[in-house]
């Protein structure tokens, strides 16, 4: 019989083996398998994710960290260990509350690692906080919000005009509210006008197109009050009432609002932001009118069906979107596509501490810089070297009037001595220059004759005369 032995992976290779020829067997090992680190990363991660797939863990929020790319980072902590926890965009976007640090919460999701760093985490697709739901969780962060800004004072909420000439409701064309609004304002208000701006009262998108509607009075200035209104529902039909642009816009209206949402007992954050909340909206037509009507069933009744139907529609997107998101493609897609753009947050991180120690890096320098040049003064150097050049200026110009002096004293010698050797000077002693006819000085009586015209110049003027005789 013959037996083959394969080790453990990483170990090293054993020599072959031999036995007694009499046992009748051997044994002879097989070659090792080495892994490179990311091939390891990616086996461990496909058989954490087949074995843990769609996993409940509860456990406390910390180091919540929410980018701008709309993914969530967070970690989850128990008393004894902690594990990290992403939730990624097209998940966190559908979530009522939000979470933060401290917060115990049960986070619905698949194990998996993150293979740049082969870390251990949590994919959440789900978050549920525990005790309260998140609908409620969200309507009280908001509503502390908002009072802490001084939106609910009663102080800021403006009066209700009593005989309103034109009224303008916010809600939808369709909804049994809108009728029973109408119907009270035919009874008890002939005169009064009505402006209706159409807009979905459930679902995403419902504050945005209610927040359109509020602006478009605001802005027309066509009416004299607003009624919001939307028949009752559960919490989730009545969450789009609860968003946060939605009371900002009814705080900053010009124009009184009247908040008619859900019944009595349901309550929204309009409700505390506007300046008047009717408990229906029948009982909103009854007090801008001064008059009080029962609602009728016929409307109570189309109203339900309503919600019903819509429950109903999104309950088969609902279904529809989750077979979608089940297909193992789509997955794998978005599984690749939540991989990067982790990574990219991750980078993003790095760069922007990196940036950080960069400009503290150059605020030290700039600081030292400062500090050295404070030793400085540069006014009172300038004024040392200005001082130390009008001193030189000074002395040159000494120096020079000194030189000047000395050449003036020796010109003057120079020209008492010219003065003195100057034949002019000899004439004023009574002496006198004698010229022949040509303008040559004589100085031999030889050298003219009787009758020859000579010329004598003198200290001053000059004469001329005949020679009448000459002696030598």
């Amino acid at each position: 019989m013959c037996c083959h032995w394969q080790p453990p992976t990483g170990i090293c290779k054993l020599p072959s083996v031999s036995v007694p020829d009499q046992l009748g067997f051997s044994f002879k090992p097989l070659e090792r398998r080495i892994w490179t680190v990311r091939d390891l990363i990616a086996a461990v991660r496909t058989q954490l994710e087949r074995e843990y797939t769609d996993t409940w863990v509860e456990g406390e929020i910390s180091n919540f960290r929410a980018p701008d790319s709309g993914h969530l980072y967070f970690t989850l902590k128990d008393e004894g260990a902690q594990i990290r926890t992403v939730m990624f965009r097209s998940s966190a976007r559908l979530l009522r509350f939000r979470p933060d640090n401290g917060m115990q919460v049960m986070v619905r999701g698949r194990v998996t690692v993150y293979e740049d760093r082969g870390e251990l985490q949590i994919s959440a697709e789900y978050i549920e906080p525990k005790g309260a739901g998140a609908l409620q969780i969200a309507f009280e962060q908001l509503k502390a919000k908002l009072g802490a800004e001084g939106l609910f004072d009663q102080s800021r909420k403006k009066p209700i005009p009593p005989m309103p000439r034109r009224i303008g409701i916010v809600t939808s064309p369709q909804a049994a509210a809108l009728r029973d609004i109408l119907n009270i304002l035919h009874r008890r208000h002939h005169t009064a006008n009505v402006l209706i701006y159409p807009a979905q009262v459930q679902g995403e998108s419902a504050g945005i197109e209610v927040t359109a509607g509020i602006r478009y009075f605001n802005k027309a200035r066509n009416v004299d009050v607003i009624i919001v209104a939307r028949g009752g529902g559960s919490a989730e039909d009545l969450a789009a009432f609860n968003h946060e642009g939605l009371a900002r816009t009814v705080a900053g209206s010009q124009i009184p609002v009247i908040s008619a949402v859900g019944h009595e007992t349901d309550l929204t954050i309009i409700d505390f932001v506007a300046d008047l909340r009717a408990p229906t909206p029948s009982a909103a037509a009854e007090l801008v009118i001064r008059s009080r009507q029962e609602v009728e069933e016929e409307a109570e009744g189309l109203h339900r069906r309503l919600v019903l139907g819509i429950r109903y529609r999104l309950a088969v997107a609902q279904r529809a979107l989750i077979e979608l998101a089940q297909h193992g493609a789509f997955a794998r897609m978005m599984d690749a596509i939540n991989q990067r753009q982790q990574r990219l947050d991750d980078l993003l991180y790095r760069l922007e501490r990196a940036e950080r120690q960069i400009f503290e890096q150059h605020r030290r320098r700039w600081e030292l810089a400062a500090a050295a040049v404070r030793h400085y003064d540069v006014r009172r150097m300038l004024s040392g070297i200005h001082q130390q050049l009008d001193a030189r200026v000074a002395a040159i110009a000494a120096a020079i009037h000194s030189l000047l002096l000395q050449r003036r004293s020796q010109l003057e010698q120079l020209a008492g001595r010219l003065e003195a050797l100057s034949p002019m000077a000899i004439l004023d002693r009574g002496y006198a220059l004698v010229f022949d006819a040509s303008g040559k000085l004589l100085k031999d009586a030889a050298k003219v004759s009787a009758g020859d015209e000579i010329s004598a110049r003198l200290a001053r003027g000059e004469i001329r005369a005949t020679v009448k005789k000459s002696k030598t």
